[in-house]
């Protein structure tokens, strides 16, 4: 798809607008726009990976980052005693929509496991 046309990256650019609920110079959190759960954040990262095969062993704190923003998160928002759960999905059959890497913070509810 390329970067130029990834909605996540007009996202960070403000092009596209969203309720952000966290924002670093690394990464930015808002509200998922069909929400899985009473709290539905979506956590990516600013530089753009089109998923996580991407990202090279070099790169690997941004993934620490990622889920140390989540935590913040889930504390900010009321989910961190309860419980949450913070996944990635990977290419088209690991249910990946959007090229660029993301994450969802969940929680609000009791979650099913397996999800479904």
């Amino acid at each position: 798809m390329g970067e130029e046309n990834c909605i996540f990256c007009k996202i960070i650019k403000k092009q596209i607008p969203c309720e952000v609920v966290y924002e670093d110079d690394k990464v930015i959190g808002f509200k998922d726009i069909s929400p899985q759960a009473p709290v539905h954040i979506v956590i990516i990262p600013k530089e753009h990976f089109d998923d996580l095969n991407c990202v090279k062993e070099e790169q690997a704190e941004i993934l620490g980052h990622i889920f140390i923003v989540a935590k913040k998160i889930a504390q900010t928002l009321g989910v961190a005693q309860s419980g949450y759960r913070v996944i990635t999905n990977c290419g088209e059959q690991g249910g990946q929509t959007v090229e660029h890497l993301h994450f969802h913070l969940l929680g609000g509810r009791m979650l099913q496991w397996p999800p479904g």
